[in-house]
């Protein structure tokens, strides 16, 4: 360390100024010692102000520290610099805080600027999401493929951040809009299509041929649908003759009760493993959320992975349960993320050249501390507990950062 104590001096009546560019400054009084201790001290207060410089200047260069927040830092620190009482290069430090108030301006506005190109193509993507939703509004005649598009463009919508609030809420309304007048065409054509079903006087016969072709279907919602639009159609068509008509409804029903017999041992079979499923993800959740993300969440993320796979090779489960489920296991998911991004976000006090150095500075002043105490010397004995606690303080707060 250089000696800082040749900037400054202590006149007779225990003034002490310090050397600037500007010529000499007087920076505090010293009654209690030797000019020389006086000098050191008010150069400990230099290399206090030094190592605080040093710590902006690591931070700010591994990008730890926020930009903004360390210009505001310097700021502070250059506002202080014509009246800090402290001996030592003041110029120098001076200029070296200009510099990093320069470089932390400049990665301020960096940050900024793709925040803001962010912001730009985030408003872009949307605008074409928006844009190709009322175009599928207007045109779109594949009715499955249109709604199962408008679904994929909500999913990417919510994917999609860093827009403000007013911009967002005005590409949200065209959207809901465009979906919604998609929804009524859709919902008009399919209603028109049901009212020429119902006007159609199709013949029994016909009714009875698709109805034993569904019996053998394993689409079960649509299938079941269909048979109860079967049947409507079949209630409201004109009755044939009494034989016929007989042999055609035992047909008919005969289709009807196969499928639906069909069905509902599918669908108990379905209700038994999602109850296993059911179990097994129950028991896979409290696993995630017994996991102790705050002591260790590196180990944490890499057990929640594990179940994470468990959880997708568990099996179905019920829509009702499975959304309880999801919702707290991404609580859990979240928590893991928020954990490992703040410990990403922190720099190991071990890594960092400046702490140690600060840790040697304290164990030396503790061997003083103890050579004083040794020699019985109660100012000294003062002096090294003073140097000492003012050490120790400013490593607590440079660990703390």
């Amino acid at each position: 360390m250089s000696d800082w104590t040749t900037f400054g001096r202590i006149d007779e009546d225990g003034t002490v100024y310090v050397r600037t560019g500007e010529g000499e400054r007087v920076v505090g009084s010293w009654q209690a010692g030797t000019p020389e201790e006086g000098l050191a001290h008010f150069a400990r207060r230099y290399a206090d102000l030094l190592t605080e410089v040093e710590l902006l200047e690591t931070r700010l260069g591994n990008g730890s520290a926020d930009p903004g927040h360390t210009l505001t830092a310097v700021r502070k620190l250059l506002a202080g610099m014509p009246e800090a009482h402290v001996v030592g290069d003041i110029p120098t430090l001076t200029a070296r805080l200009e510099r990093l108030a320069t470089a932390a301006e400049e990665k301020a506005g960096a940050a900024k600027a793709a925040r803001d190109a962010a912001r730009v193509e985030a408003v872009a993507r949307k605008t074409a999401l928006v844009e190709e939703a009322e175009k599928l509004a207007a045109e779109a005649t594949g009715w499955k493929a249109a709604g199962d598009r408008l679904k994929e463009i909500l999913d990417e919508w919510k994917l999609i951040r860093g827009i403000d609030k007013k911009t967002d809420g005005e590409l949200w309304k065209r959207f809901a809009a465009a979906r919604d007048g998609f929804t009524r065409r859709r919902g008009a054509h399919f209603a028109s299509l049901d009212a020429q079903r119902k006007q159609a006087q199709g013949g029994k016969e016909e009714l009875v041929a698709e109805a034993e072709k569904l019996s053998d279907s394993t689409e079960w919602n649509a299938t079941a649908a269909r048979l109860k639009e079967l049947m409507n159609e079949w209630k409201a068509a004109p009755r044939a003759a009494k034989e016929a008509e007989q042999k055609l409804w035992e047909r008919f029903r005969a289709a009807q009760d196969a499928f639906f017999t069909r069905r509902s041992e599918v669908f108990s079979a379905r209700d038994a493993e999602q109850k296993v499923a059911l179990g097994k993800r129950q028991e896979l959740l409290s696993q995630a959320e017994g996991l102790d993300v705050d002591a260790d969440p590196k180990a944490a993320q890499a057990a929640l992975r594990d179940i994470q796979g468990q959880w997708h090779d568990s099996g179905r489960v019920s829509r009702e349960a499975a959304a309880g489920l999801e919702r707290r296991l991404r609580a859990v998911e979240d928590k893991v993320r928020s954990a490992m991004d703040s410990a990403w976000r922190r720099v190991e006090p071990s890594a960092n050249p400046m702490l140690d150095q600060m840790r040697k500075q304290v164990a030396e002043a503790e061997q003083k501390l103890a050579k004083a105490q040794a020699a019985g010397d109660a100012k000294r004995i003062k002096e090294a507990q003073a140097a000492l606690d003012s050490k120790k303080a400013f490593l607590a707060l440079a660990e703390q950062a």
